[in-house]
């Protein structure tokens, strides 16, 4: 069996693994990626068709790592957000003009920006893309970690200073890291797709809860508007087999006509919705990052933007204490009140407009007065949707690591 040396070996070629290998490139380490699903697949989950929303955060990363002008050119700006709870007088607004910048975040397609990571990964030298391939087995030693992994060609082993997981929410490697996670169910499917609306969408971001889940609504190019649709797991498979007619007609009860009538909707794709956490973030010589350490209900679009300061913490941590034994620790604790923050935030929504009992009803009513007239609430709620809440790594910032 050949043996390869590398200082750190990513498993995972998603968006997430792939902004790692960029992000570590000022900083002349020998990296490996191993991904499993070949990129021509259309079976690659991180660069299909439904979209992401960039928070600000995550602008500014890319803006830092040089790629912001390639990425905003294909992307949608949101300059207002819309809450509204279906059957309820009222809704809450946020603006970016009233913040202070020129847009909340953006919205991109995953194909397109996966299509410039990729591009970008092309011009880096020093960075190895094993495809299609995986890591069947680790060994954490004190000294170094090694990944066997499997090709087509057969096996071989990665010896590394730093292995990443950067696989997803139910990651192979974690478990092969001995780190268990927790998860619970939802008991919800994430229907996602595209479609036309009457009515220009105008950079504004919806988001609507119903009694089956909320409801997103998200500018994006040439007219149209992304859509995550959460309805219950028992009637799914109900909704996905509906004809686009009777689909756009139940999707246009749900949301309202605040946008007119919606029209042409594209293909669709479900995903059930679960909470997961991983229990520690760290093992001998090894990370978690991405899902791999925490996975989100969709709601406030959080899962990739946290993912994103994943990435920008630990590579502050590599760039200032690169083989140092308290580098991981760092990163740990670091990442631990942000994971901990956003998950009980974005379960909490759900939860919170979820329920039909009497008390949360009437919170949720008296939340969204409180959201436009109790001072500040609209301003601290719009730092964590752009991810600017907290201490922020120098990418976070807009600051290159070297």
């Amino acid at each position: 069996m050949s043996e390869r040396q590398y200082d750190i070996v990513i498993a995972g070629g998603g968006m997430i693994g792939t902004s790692l290998a960029l992000a570590l490139a000022p900083l002349g380490l020998r990296v490996a990626i191993v991904e499993a699903v070949a990129r021509k697949e259309t079976a690659q989950p991180s660069f299909d068709d439904r979209s992401t929303a960039l928070s600000r955060s995550t602008q500014r990363m890319f803006e830092a790592m040089g790629l912001w002008p390639a990425i905003v050119e294909a992307s949608t700006p949101i300059r207002a957000i819309h809450v509204s709870d279906q059957g309820r007088f009222g809704f809450s607004h946020i603006d970016a003009e009233e913040q202070g910048v020129e847009a909340l975040g953006y919205v991109v397609i995953n194909r397109v920006l996966g299509a410039v990571l990729q591009s970008a990964l092309e011009e880096v030298d020093g960075v190895d893309v094993l495809c299609p391939a995986r890591i069947v087995d680790v060994d954490l030693k004190p000294e170094c970690a090694t990944a066997t992994v499997a090709t087509d060609g057969g096996r071989e082993q990665l010896d590394c200073a730093l292995l990443v997981a950067a696989d997803g929410a139910r990651s192979a490697v974690r478990e092969m890291m001995g780190i268990t996670s927790q998860s619970s169910d939802y008991g919800q499917r994430a229907v996602i797709g595209n479609l036309l609306p009457e009515k220009p969408v105008d950079n504004v971001a919806y988001e609507r809860f119903t009694p089956q889940g909320p409801l997103a609504i998200l500018p994006v190019a040439d007219g149209r508007a992304g859509f995550v649709w959460t309805v219950s797991e028992s009637d799914a498979d109900r909704v996905m087999a509906l004809d686009d007619d009777a689909f756009l007609e139940e999707l246009q009860r749900e949301f309202g006509y605040r946008l007119g009538a919606f029209s042409r909707v594209g293909k669709r794709a479900s995903y059930p919705l679960v909470l997961s956490k991983a229990l520690r973030l760290t093992a001998t010589r090894s990370v978690l990052i991405g899902n791999a350490a925490h996975g989100l209900h969709p709601v406030s679009a959080q899962g990739f933007n946290l993912g994103m300061r994943d990435v920008a913490a630990i590579v502050d941590c590599i760039a200032d204490e690169w083989g140092q034994p308290t580098m991981l620790e760092r990163y740990a604790e670091w990442r631990r009140s942000d994971q901990k923050k956003l998950v009980r935030f974005t379960d909490g929504l759900v939860k919170l407009f979820g329920s039909e009992k009497r008390p949360l009803r009437a919170l949720r009513n008296i939340g969204m007065l409180g959201f436009d007239l109790v001072p500040g609430v609209r301003t601290l709620f719009a730092k964590h949707t752009m991810g600017l809440a907290g201490r922020l790594p120098r990418l976070s910032r807009g600051v290159p690591v070297k």
